[in-house]
């Protein structure tokens, strides 16, 4: 690849081509010689650390060819005699790459102004926000703005941090933190566990852990990730989790678990450590980097290698989807924001995207990513409801 297409490249992606240089730029992507160049050249530097391995290159240079002589079409009629051809390369790119649609954060700096958009008002993002209920059934409102303390408890607005454990508790009291949609939090056990439990789930465990006992708490439902404190220093007690359908036997690890109410299947994922997955009919034990699928309605249990970054980018404020449907991004993006999405074409529903996005921004700006791969072709936000079209 000579030294001028790739400036060219590097000006076609940073949205600053002319209406002479998307003529080259076509001439040259329309010769096969030059197919692997250009998509080589696209991998290096424009998708770097983003997954390109099932991309369908020849789905890929038909679309390229099709969108560049769209947008020099929309050239002719929106901008006669203008010299500057504004149009959205990010969106060109996305929509011709692969088979599996790709969004990234920070290839859209600058939302596309478009009609198809109807917003009545903004949806806000998440944040941190729980309800704590304690053991006689009070409860108290937690927020990032609010500070709470009792004798044996204190939050600052992220979490909540028990007192260090007494040798011995003379009575099993438990709380139970509780975080709606739109919201997240953390808690540090009397262990020192630490916990974090993402939006619309439930913890239940005790403010003191007994004495030469197995240290013991229950995932309601929802996802939460756990960083275990070892059993070597509470005199060999076993760490245990349970939630609906099976037992989680823990010694000195981190690892995820999804249980949501409106899902079938658990998922547990090993970071680091060891633990075992226990039902009334089968026992596994989890290695780092496996993830164990327990369908409810049958009791079966599968094992698989996963990739645990992505698995837990909710814990480090991120989402990142890999080959996920839109459907199962819209269930994420639905607790993170307390909204419901209504598909108008069912079929939306099994595109499948790539992305990485970060939490803190609002729901509109990650709909016009999505609508940006022009797989939909509106989107609509009416109270808590998104429509896509």
């Amino acid at each position: 690849m000579n030294i001028n297409i790739e400036k060219l490249i590097v000006k076609f992606l940073a949205k600053e081509a002319d209406l002479e240089e998307l003529k080259q730029l076509e001439v040259w992507i329309s010769n096969p010689e030059n197919e692997a160049l250009f998509f080589e050249f696209i991998k290096t530097n424009a998708f770097i650390k983003m997954t390109m391995s099932n991309y369908d290159k020849k789905r890929a240079k038909a679309n390229i060819i099709r969108r560049i002589k769209q947008e020099k079409s929309i050239f002719y009629n929106k901008h006669k005699g203008n010299n500057i051809f504004k149009y959205a390369a990010a969106a060109m790119i996305i929509g011709v790459l692969a088979a599996t649609y790709i969004f990234r954060n920070d290839l859209f700096e600058e939302p596309i102004e478009t009609p198809s958009v109807v917003v009545e008002e903004p949806i806000e993002m998440g944040t941190d926000k729980a309800i704590l209920t304690l053991e006689d059934g009070s409860f108290i409102e937690l927020d990032e703005d609010a500070v709470f303390a009792t004798k044996n408890l204190n939050s600052n607005g992220k979490q909540i941090v028990y007192d260090t454990e007494s040798k011995s508790a003379e009575k099993i009291e438990y709380n139970y933190l509780t975080i709606p949609r739109g919201g997240q939090y953390a808690v540090k056990l009397s262990d020192g566990t630490q916990v974090w439990l993402n939006s619309e789930s439930q913890l239940k465990y005790p403010v003191s852990f007994e004495a030469g006992k197995p240290r013991q708490v229950e995932l309601i439902y929802g996802e939460a990730y756990f960083d275990v404190s070892p059993s070597a220093k509470h005199e060999g007690s076993k760490f245990k989790v349970f939630n609906k359908s099976q037992e989680i036997e823990v010694l000195g690890t981190e690892f995820n678990v999804t249980a949501y109410k409106d899902e079938t299947i658990i998922y547990t994922t090993l970071v680091e450590g060891r633990v075992v997955i226990n039902t009334s009919t089968s026992k596994q034990t989890l290695k780092p980097n496996e993830q164990s699928s327990l369908n409810t309605a049958n009791n079966s249990i599968d094992i698989a290698k996963v990739d645990v970054k992505v698995v837990t980018a909710w814990v480090n404020g991120k989402f990142i989807f890999k080959g996920k449907s839109l459907k199962d991004i819209t269930k994420v993006l639905s607790r993170w924001y307390d909204v419901d999405f209504e598909f108008e074409n069912k079929s939306l529903e099994e595109a499948k995207f790539i992305g990485e996005l970060g939490k803190r921004q609002n729901l509109e700006k990650i709909l016009q990513l999505i609508k940006n791969t022009n797989y939909i072709n509106a989107y609509e936000i009416k109270g808590k409801k998104v429509i896509l079209k």
